[in-house]
């Protein structure tokens, strides 16, 4: 099997389990089994658990925030642009929720695993808050056009749909198109207001 293919399903499988055991839960033998290869393959692979972690973090935080780009940066009105947006955004998670769960869930317990998380999210942050500030009208919307403001904006926006996900993850029966109406009336109020 080619490296890259045996890289991806250890990322697979590294995925789903620290999903459903968290970080602490998660070990690297079960892991390896979960994959089809030794422990040592996947050190062949990754430096340790919390590299591999912080790999499958980056991973996810880059997913959605192309999800942000790509919807965000192109023409039309910020009410349709906005919209679509969290669409793809609820698509993806739809589509991937093992992978969003094992994202958005807490690291708690191992200080390391919980320093890279809030590492790997405030980047993500910093990220969305250059999505943002793009926008026109967003320091209406944020209530200022200094960096920390527009940075505080996107954490809001972050967080919100973070909690918002996990909630999904706990009630997978309700619709995607629930979830994108609950999200873009909560988060149009504020862009609405600043293009107003």
């Amino acid at each position: 099997m080619p490296a890259a293919q045996r890289r991806e399903l250890i990322e697979q499988a590294a995925t789903s389990v620290f999903a459903e055991r968290g970080y602490l839960g998660a070990s690297i033998d079960e892991i390896s089994r979960r994959a089809g290869v030794s422990a040592p393959v996947i050190y062949d692979h990754f430096e340790s658990k919390l590299d591999l972690y912080r790999r499958l973090l980056e991973r996810t935080r880059n997913e959605l925030l192309e999800v942000w780009r790509e919807h965000l940066f192109v023409e039309g009105p910020a009410e349709e642009r906005i919209r679509k947006a969290l669409e793809a955004w609820a698509a993806y998670v739809e589509s991937r929720r093992v992978q969003t769960r094992m994202y958005f869930r807490e690291a708690a317990g191992d200080p390391d695993a919980e320093a890279v998380q809030q590492e790997v999210h405030a980047q993500g942050r910093v990220a969305l808050g250059v999505v943002l500030a793009r926008e026109p009208g967003a320091a209406g919307y944020a209530g200022g056009a200094d960096q920390e403001t527009i940075e505080m904006a996107g954490e809001v926006v972050r967080a919100g749909l973070a909690g918002l996900a996990l909630w999904w993850h706990d009630h997978p029966h309700v619709s995607r198109e629930r979830i994108v109406r609950t999200a873009y009336n909560v988060l149009w109020v504020g862009f609405e207001r600043a293009h107003s």
